[in-house]
């Protein structure tokens, strides 16, 4: 497997976190990259500079924690402005800047930004080129593969981003009227690898190791992004690696490694967002981490009823060690039968 490189930075491996809003803000992006991730993007942040000094946006804007290369994705529909946001999120330690051209959300959508932009082909090559020249640093991109299955423009819009000096670009396999419904097509992707030169990252349903080395196979992408995937499993990045290198496929994580992971994640959200706002958020993570583990659901609603970092970390503990036990019960079970 040949090495990604993306301007003048070569990945450690052809997984990317993809950006998630909400989700994939410092303490994930950390986690993610520590558990296998060759390239993590940040959160979307918006181009319109005079909205910066809300709380979010400050949350989303300093980068200098970041894992090198340092990736963020600015997102918008004025080619100026997306212009000067670039230059600012480079000013704040940027070293790769992504365009957002793949969100399908309608509050996105409906300021002429995200997936809404590949309707106007004209203003897509107007914005790359004002961001590319706007900046030293690559310049990547996130497309869908077209409006809708009527208008699947994704191999005109992938040219034109080449052509405007696009250093990688990133393919969800659905068009914006599709959402996150059905499941992602890879022809598509697999006819956009096929006409540029640059690196083509594919995306959509990316959930095992098994489905990361048939998508890869059949498209012939060069990397993945993988997002929803990731929500309470950062580790798929180190089991999706181990498996394209050797076809042999890990474990699953321990209850001690998986209990030890969500600490580390609580700590992190915590001290990134203050204890109010960090216990907020905790919620969904963990949610996410326990979803497919027995009692998991039942635990979480009491979990979201807690309201201070100790007494989330205290239950946590409480929960695994609760699992643990009952594994013991049950392997003492099968000894005994």
């Amino acid at each position: 497997m040949s090495a990604v490189r993306i301007g003048p930075y070569t990945l450690p491996n052809r997984l990317v976190l993809a950006p998630m809003a909400g989700v994939t803000d410092l303490p994930f992006r950390q986690l993610c990259r520590r558990l296998g991730a060759g390239l993590v993007v940040s959160e979307m942040v918006t181009s319109d500079v005079r909205l910066w000094n809300s709380r979010k946006s400050r949350l989303r804007l300093p980068h200098e924690g970041d894992p090198e290369p340092r990736s963020v994705q600015i997102a918008g529909g004025d080619p100026q402005m997306l212009a000067e946001a670039a230059r600012r999120n480079v000013e704040l330690g940027a070293q790769i800047i992504d365009i957002n051209m793949g969100c399908p959300a309608k509050k996105v959508c409906n300021k002429a930004a995200g997936s809404a932009l590949m309707k106007d082909e004209q203003l897509v090559g107007a914005i790359l080129d004002a961001v590319v020249k706007a900046v030293e640093v690559p310049v990547t991109l996130k497309i869908r593969t077209g409006w809708d299955r009527d208008n699947r423009n994704g191999v005109t819009v992938a040219r034109i981003a080449e052509n405007a000096g696009i250093q990688a670009l990133a393919v969800h396999g659905r068009t914006r009227a599709d959402l996150y419904k059905g499941e992602a097509e890879y022809d598509t992707i697999a006819e956009i690898k096929q006409a540029i030169g640059i690196p083509v990252f594919a995306n959509g349903d990316i959930d095992s190791p098994r489905k990361a080395a048939d998508v890869l196979a059949y498209t012939g992408a060069d990397g993945l992004l993988i997002g929803r995937a990731a929500q309470g499993r950062p580790w798929i990045f180190r089991e999706i690696d181990h498996y394209l290198a050797t076809g042999a496929t890990l474990p699953e994580p321990a209850l001690d490694e998986c209990e030890a992971v969500l600490l580390e994640h609580l700590d992190a959200l915590h001290d990134f967002y203050g204890d109010d706002m960090g216990v907020r958020i905790a919620r969904k993570h963990v949610g996410w981490y326990l979803a497919a583990t027995p009692g998991g659901t039942a635990f979480r609603s009491t979990f979201n009823r807690l309201d201070d970092k100790d007494g989330q970390h205290a239950s946590v503990r409480a929960f695994f060690a609760e699992c643990r036990s009952n594994l013991h019960a049950r392997d003492g079970e099968g000894v005994a039968a």
